[in-house]
């Protein structure tokens, strides 16, 4: 069951943070690659028949990658706003409309969390 939003909370208020079993790496150019581990018995079906890999790499494009380490389960959307504007510029506009659907993809694809602001009080 999907969780239900609050329709008063600002999605540019939410705070991501890196889910504990995604692998990930940076290259010297700073591009991203997460690692996906295919698990589950369809997954491994697909491995031995139709020789799937066991993990699949995706790559984060340029504004990803340089998103992807300010995830820090501290900052919200809206705090990784600003560093993407000063290095981008007018390339990263319109700023906050391109991170909230960055941040829906990787939330429909499970490969961020969300940081419960209740805790920090």
């Amino acid at each position: 069951m999907k969780k239900k939003t609050d329709p008063k909370e600002n999605y540019l208020d939410k705070i991501p943070c890196r889910p504990e079993w995604l692998n990930w790496s940076q290259d010297e150019q700073g591009n991203v690659t997460l690692d996906i581990e295919n698990k589950g018995i369809m997954n491994r079906i697909a491995q031995k028949l139709l020789k799937k890999p066991k993990v699949s790499h995706v790559h984060l494009d340029e504004m990803g990658s340089f998103i992807w380490p300010l995830i820090d389960g501290k900052s919200s959307i809206a705090d990784i706003g600003i560093p993407v504007e000063e290095h981008f510029g007018e390339r990263a506009k319109p700023t906050y409309e391109r991170l909230a659907k960055f941040f829906q993809i990787l939330d429909s694809y499970k490969f961020v969390e969300w940081a419960d602001k209740s805790s920090d009080k």
